[in-house]
């Protein structure tokens, strides 16, 4: 074989190129420095000749319009460009005309010397249109829902994005809609799941139809979809979409000879009003649409931070609670239980805080239900119960009489397997008897599992620990556990205390309490008590203790021990014998 080298031309150089084409692709073309074909293999002929020769004709001629220059860029390059100072070939992937179809084609464009002396270009093409459709495909499954082929979730926020960049442009606002059908756990429940993949696949294709060719519409799993509503923002026009895709939806859906309604409700939130990021539009919607299925379903409401509140989950909250725990930024407070005779202070509640070095004093309700799904709560729990054991006995060697304490138990804390070893741990690290020791626990957490807690109560029980009813009334309030439960003590809520003696009816429901904690020989706490009228009120009738503002906010050890020290409380009731007293004492019932 003679050498091909650029700068040894051959006289046969043509002919045994043109030889050689023949095998090198799918279709090869020898060029001119211009792009101008002057021979083709003859499967290029078949292909794209359509009858006619090609020599003479611009290659880029056979490429699709919207390719052409892409295609003329490559010869350039090749022709005189860094590819052919660097002796590479130049690589571009096309569309070629070929009788009515558009194959994809990897072309190879080489510079090599004539026989004349002149540079030439060798284009090689392989039909990569199988490749092609195969990595297009797997882009399509990427990025969309695969039974409904709506966009999924990641090309949803892209869209997004998109649409933010256009908004911030054009001044032109824009809502995120999130609609989560409302019963469709009982299509899959009762005719199957293939019945409720059809439901998905029906409902999508309605609200595709519903919407606009520049609206997006995306599934994000389970019963929900998401729409991006380009230049819906005001009042009128958000109740017209979704007034729509409300309609579209409650009609009915037939599925296998079934007709089945299903229904949906819709969450809104609007940019820039409520947030500036694609996550934080969809989470806020996402919590205006649970809104409207807790608030009477098949309804549209739009984001309110009064109506919704901020979505319980906050990521950034999360992962500062762990570095919350590692640097010791969790505390303890105590707020006093007093006697509602003597107002001596007979024991505490443990109440946690959290004082986060730049946000301060981080409100329970925003932390506790993260720590209560993300299991956290398990160690807070273990570490509070340890913790206010302990400084118990701290308190009592100050007030120099016996107190007790009282520490919250969480739904999450009570379910799990070593609670008890918890409890027993306490209880023996810090030297306190199980009666000095209220576990208080909600009406609705003894509810989720009733045999389970009937054992772990009856055991808390055996260790002589105390039960308390929390915020008893506004929970399940179910008098059959009350008899079949070792309850100790019952917490009256704040709520039937705070307007008190003015209400009849919160008077008719603390009345009811004492008079059925009497009869079952219960103690009774009366949480939330800021004035002395609600305070005669309770005492009038029989309530042993009370705990609130007008005897006592939340404070830290230290303060609890001062107060302890100066015996405040009692203090208060200057007309009332003091609390060490013979008479003082024979009024005061057992401590709960």
């Amino acid at each position: 074989m003679r050498s091909l080298s650029p700068l040894m031309p051959q006289p046969d150089l043509h002919h045994e190129l043109d030889q050689l084409m023949e095998a090198a692709g799918d279709a090869v073309f020898r060029l001119d420095q211009a792009g101008r074909i002057e021979h083709a293999s003859l499967r290029a002929l078949r292909l794209f000749g359509q009858g006619r020769p090609l020599d003479g004709i611009a290659l880029s001629t056979l490429a699709m319009e919207a390719d052409q220059p892409q295609l003329e860029a490559a010869i350039a390059g090749a022709a005189g460009g860094a590819a052919m100072a660097a002796g590479e070939p130049v690589i571009v992937k096309l569309r070629l005309q070929a009788h009515g179809a558009t194959p994809w084609y990897e072309l190879r464009l080489s510079r090599f010397i004539g026989p004349a002396g002149g540079a030439e270009l060798l284009a090689v093409g392989r039909d990569v249109s199988v490749q092609h459709a195969t990595e297009a495909h797997l882009r399509h499954m990427a990025t969309h829902d695969t039974l409904t082929d709506l966009p999924n979730r990641l090309l949803l926020s892209d869209r997004i994005r998109m649409v933010i960049s256009h908004a911030r442009r054009s001044g032109q606002d824009f809502s995120v809609a999130v609609v989560g059908l409302d019963a469709f756990k009982k299509v899959n429940d009762g005719l199957g799941l293939p019945a409720g993949d059809s439901v998905l696949r029906m409902a999508a294709e309605r609200l595709r139809k519903t919407l606009r060719d520049s609206d997006t519409l995306a599934r994000v799993g389970g019963d929900e979809f998401v729409a991006v509503l380009p230049g819906t923002y005001t009042e009128a026009q958000i109740k017209l979409v979704t007034g729509r895709l409300l309609a579209t939806l409650q009609a009915p859906f037939e599925i296998d000879h079934h007709t089945v309604y299903i229904g949906a409700s819709i969450g809104v939130a609007i940019y820039p009003q409520h947030a500036e990021d694609e996550v934080r539009l969809v989470a806020l919607a996402d919590a205006a649409m649970s809104h409207a299925k807790e608030t009477g379903k098949s309804r549209c409401v739009v984001y309110s931070e009064r109506q919704s509140g901020p979505p319980l989950h906050d990521i950034s909250l999360e992962a500062a609670m762990f570095r919350a725990v590692r640097e010791g930024e969790f505390q303890l407070y105590y707020q006093p239980i007093v006697d509602t005779v003597t107002r001596q202070i007979q024991g505490f509640e443990t109440l946690m805080r959290w004082k986060h070095p730049t946000l301060g004093m981080v409100p329970p309700a925003r932390f506790i239900p993260i720590a209560e799904t993300n299991g956290l709560i398990n160690l807070l729990g273990a570490w509070a119960l340890k913790a206010a054991c302990v400084q118990l006995k701290q308190f009592e060697q100050v007030a120099k009489r016996e107190l007790y304490i009282s520490v919250n138990i969480s739904p999450r804390q009570f379910r799990n397997d070593k609670f008890l070893a918890v409890l027993d741990d306490a209880l023996a690290f810090s030297g306190l008897r199980g009666e000095q020791l209220v576990l208080e626990i909600t009406e609705g957490t003894l509810m989720i599992d009733p045999a389970h807690a009937e054992t772990i109560l009856t055991r808390m029980a055996e260790r002589r620990a105390r039960i308390a009813i929390d915020d008893f009334g506004t929970g399940y309030s179910s008098l059959a556990y009350l008899k079949r439960f070792p309850i100790a003590v019952l917490k009256v809520d704040r709520a039937f205390v705070k307007d008190l003696p003015a209400s009849a009816k919160d008077a008719a429901i603390c009345n009811a309490v004492l008079d059925l904690a009497k009869h079952l020989q219960l103690s009774v706490v009366a949480e939330g008590v800021e004035t002395e009228e609600q305070l005669a009120f309770l005492e009038e009738r029989g309530c042993q203790y009370i705990q609130g503002y007008l005897t006592g906010k939340p404070m830290t050890a230290q303060v609890a021990m001062a107060a302890l020290k100066e015996d405040m409380y009692a203090a208060l009731l200057p007309n009332t014998p003091h609390p060490t007293h013979p008479a003082a004492l024979d009024q005061r019932k057992d401590a709960p």
